[in-house]
């Protein structure tokens, strides 16, 4: 049996051959959550099962993950740079499962095994970390030195929402919106999420118009109950409420107020239910005008009622509105009458908008823009408050992404980018998106990975819906909140020294400064700066 540890940025593919430079010691910060990989390569004799135990003093702090491979479908586009991985296998290690005791092995196939440390913020020292593997033929022992340094990552200061599909967990669970099966499910997820940096969620006060064709529409998933009599609405805000303290209870600091206008134009109204003259009906939707005087009206009746309910609940401040998702420089007449009618009903709060044109921004018709990666010093240097995105789109260029076909440390290096560009935000769409393209149909993401054919794989989601209402993590998750914890021990370190200093620091060595489409490429780049930060962190503490 052929055994090696490496990062966790290698991806293990079944025909690897591991010939890589084994990856034996590190370091962390004590409430940080580290994490490395166990290759293993059977031999015939070696039976088809794997016995797996941990013998170390941080046993009790550790979980084993078997990385299982996933199909892919879309790979990349023809625009794909060479910064990814053979765009023609058919399936790629992502789903982490958990691990009791042992796994299914087979002979000269390569699998791995995801070791996960996560501390209590308590311990400290020097610790290895033995992982003993059994098979029919023999043992082996595999030992990784872990240096736990007496010093917290600090708060995470940078927003960053992953649209949360809370119809998505409706449609694959087979539950009712709201009903108590429901909110056991969203907790679960919800929990997973802020446990992975999101700290701003995705909240439904109208069925998100995101992801649909013109004319279609997605699951109903309102969280305001609407009644309308005798030509005056009423609103109802009881799941808002409860959705509300649920997320704050597990650490949610912001709310992102779902778009109040269609997608790609702000040409009309999003889906909004309600009860008329006692009878559930659709009131608005693709065919009610965006600036129309029976929206309008709605509108500012909503507002009247939604200001008060947040000022009660202690979170206006924390609430960010939306007017329409990526409208283009050919949309902006429409998209100035819409952003128009929001401000006039919610003066004073927060508004951002995912899109890339800076005309936007410098007609004052959004406060925040969200600019994909690309744009992304175009818009740093005019705006206040830099926030960026990523989609199916940024393939090429080097610029970060979480693919599938791509390797991690093309994942993890957001964390770092997003310290160098002293950015705000970070927005991504999917966190759980199962559905198909235009959210036409359900998929099963175990097997369909691409939204229907639509995007490359790993764009739509990141979590898997495991049994029982359980979320089950991929690895591009995990590797996506590793540079997040890169950001904040790049904080830490700037509160130590100085932004100089840091920048001085990740740049050193490099000819070019670091740039979203242009950083070293290699692992031990990274993993080696990570432990040059550490040890400047453990220097001037």
């Amino acid at each position: 049996m052929k055994t090696i540890l490496l990062s966790s940025l290698v991806k293990v593919f079944k025909d690897s051959n591991l010939n890589h430079k084994e990856y034996t010691s590190a370091s962390c910060l004590k409430n940080e959550k580290f994490s490395y990989q166990i290759a293993v390569i059977p031999s015939c004799e070696d039976g088809k099962e794997l016995n797996i135990s941990v013998s170390s003093p941080l046993k009790d702090y550790i979980k084993l993950y078997e990385v299982v491979n996933i199909p892919a479908g879309k790979t990349g586009y023809d625009n794909s740079d060479k910064f990814h991985y053979d765009l023609t296998r058919k399936e790629f290690p992502d789903l982490l499962k958990p691990v009791k005791d042992k796994i299914k092995i087979k002979a000269d196939t390569a699998t791995a095994i995801w070791v996960e440390f996560a501390g209590n913020g308590e311990l400290s020292g020097k610790h290895n970390i033995t992982i003993v593997l059994k098979t029919e033929k023999e043992t082996v022992e595999k030992t990784f030195s872990l240096e736990i340094i007496d010093k917290a990552l600090p708060k995470q200061e940078l927003l960053f929402t992953n649209w949360f599909h809370n119809d998505c967990l409706c449609t694959y669970y087979k539950v009712k919106p709201f009903s108590d099966e429901y909110w056991v499910i969203f907790e679960r997820f919800l929990k997973n999420a802020v446990e992975h940096g999101v700290n701003m969620i995705l909240t439904p006060v109208f069925t998100p118009p995101l992801d649909t064709e013109v004319g279609g529409e997605r699951p109903t998933v309102q969280l305001v109950d609407v009644e309308k009599k005798n030509g005056e609405y009423s609103f109802g805000f009881e799941n808002f409420r409860k959705y509300v303290e649920i997320c704050l209870k597990n650490g949610v600091e912001a709310f992102e107020i779902s778009h109040f206008f269609t997608q790609w134009g702000a040409t009309s109204a999003p889906k909004i239910v309600a009860t008329v003259n006692g009878k559930e009906k659709k009131i608005f939707g693709w065919e009610t005008k965006a600036s129309g005087k029976a929206y309008k009206d709605f509108l500012n009746a909503f507002a009247k009622a939604f200001t008060k309910e947040v000022i009660a609940l202690g979170i206006k401040d924390r609430c960010w509105l939306h007017v329409s998702d990526e409208p283009n420089e050919k949309q902006i007449s429409s998209y100035k009458k819409a952003a128009k009618i929001l401000r006039e009903a919610f003066p004073d709060f927060n508004n951002l908008d995912a899109l890339s044109e800076i005309e936007f921004y410098k007609k004052g018709l959004v406060k925040t823009p969200v600019c994909c990666e690309d744009k992304a010093d175009i818009f740093r240097k005019q705006v206040d408050h830099f926030w960026t995105y990523y989609c199916c789109g940024q393939v090429d260029n080097l610029l970060p992404n979480r693919m599938f076909s791509q390797p991690s440390l093309r994942n993890r290096v957001l964390g770092i980018l997003l310290y160098k560009y002293d950015a705000e935000g970070f927005l991504h769409w999917g966190h759980n998106f199962w559905y198909s393209q235009y959210s036409k149909y359900e998929i099963n993401p175990y097997k369909v990975t691409d939204a229907g054919n639509a995007f490359p794989s790993g764009d739509a989601f990141v979590v898997y819906p495991g049994k029982n209402g359980e979320p089950l993590n991929s690895l591009r998750h995990e590797v996506f909140y590793n540079g997040f914890q890169d950001l904040r021990a790049l904080r830490l370190l700037e509160k130590l020294t100085s932004r100089e200093d840091v920048i001085k620091l990740i740049e050193e060595g490099l000819d070019i400064p670091l740039n979203f489409n242009c950083y070293p490429t290699t692992q031990e780049w990274l993993l080696n700066l990570r432990e040059k930060v550490n040890n400047a962190i453990k220097e001037n503490s």
